[in-house]
This record gives C-alpha cells, structure tokens and sequence, in this order.
C-alpha cells in the first residue's frame, strides 16, 4: 500500500512504501543499462530488495517529514513502476526550494509521460507544499531534459563545471530553476488570519 498517491490523467504518483520494493526492483533491473549514462556508479547490493525496502522506508521518513518527495511514476492502467521523479533537498526558511530529478522507463520515452510526471509533481510542491523555487540541472548534450525542462517553464541559471560524478566521472551540468507564482509567504497568512 502506497504512502501516498497523486493521481495524473494516464499516471499515478506514488510515495512507495518498503513492502513495495518489488515495483522498484522491477523497474531498475528493466532499465539498469539504460540509466547508466545519467547516474552515479551504483554498489553491488543497491538493487537488492534489503536495500530498496531500506530506501523506500527512509523516502517515506524523509516524505512524512516534510525533506523530500520521492514519486514512483506508476502506469494507471497496469501499476507498473514506468519512472521517477524526485524532490529532494527540501530547505525552508528564506530559501523554500528543493531540487529536482527524474527519469523514465526505456520502452515510454517519448509519449509525454515525463511531462505529465514532472508536471503534476511541480503542482503538488508550489500549491500543496508552498515551495517557491525548484532547481534541476542535465549533462550537457542530454537533449530530452533540456527539452522537458524548456516545456516546463524551467529557465537557465548557469553553468556547474565538474558538478556531479556521474557514470564514474565528474560531469558539467547546466542549471536550471522555476520559480512558482503562487507562493504565500506563510507569516503573511498568519498575521492575516490575526487581523
């Protein structure tokens, strides 16, 4: 049974819980060679279901406590796991952001299910959580991100040289960021609710 789900027109959303390790495990052992391009060399054990039943359980902890979002992309029709898409690195205070990552099944690239993914989950962190700012950065040359990022109102920020290890080397990533315009600052809601 899920966390919590949100549902899209073809899509669920979904905060796994560890008793459903099996849908994640499913998915990046379908998916492992296809990923590896835009992902950090993984440990032996990473795909285990022990190790994924421990994520799941700290993503829940992390989601019930307000540090992040991790969305499985469910297909509406069949439950499969199809992706990803990840808010983590939630900050309050001053700052109210978070970062964003994503990815997406080999055989359903290309049907505009990452946008609906992606889409659906900016909605949730700006109206739901009252985020104001939602950063995501690509590897130079990955035209599908930049292209989804574009198509989502996410405009670039500037140039990471070196920013994360990925594949087994350390990569350049473009930075990009969305800032929401329906945020409330909520001190202002309080000190209205006063009034």
């Amino acid at each position: 049974m899920t966390i919590f789900t949100l549902p899209c027109k073809r899509l669920n959303l979904a905060v796994l819980s560890p008793s459903q390790a099996s849908l994640e495990g499913d998915f990046y052992l379908r998916n492992q060679a296809h990923l590896a391009p835009w992902s950090p060399i993984r440990a032996d054990d990473y795909y285990t279901p022990e190790k994924i039943r421990s994520r799941l359980a700290q993503q829940a902890m992390a989601f019930e406590e307000g540090y992040a979002v991790h969305f499985a992309v469910l297909d509406r029709d069949s439950g499969q796991m199809i992706g990803a898409c990840n808010f983590s690195g939630i900050v309050r205070g001053a700052f109210q952001s978070c970062y964003l990552g994503y990815h997406i099944d080999h055989g359903h690239q290309g049907q505009g299910l990452m946008h609906e993914a992606v889409d659906a989950g900016i909605r949730y962190m700006f109206e739901t959580l009252n985020l104001h700012r939602i950063m995501a950065n690509y590897i130079p040359g990955n035209e599908r991100s930049a292209r989804l990022l574009e198509r989502l109102g996410f405009a670039r920020e500037g140039y990471a040289k070196a920013y994360l290890n990925i594949d087994g080397r350390w990569q350049d990533h473009v930075l990009t960021a969305r800032v929401s315009t329906v945020w409330e600052d909520p001190d202002r809601q309080w000190s209205r609710s006063l009034g």
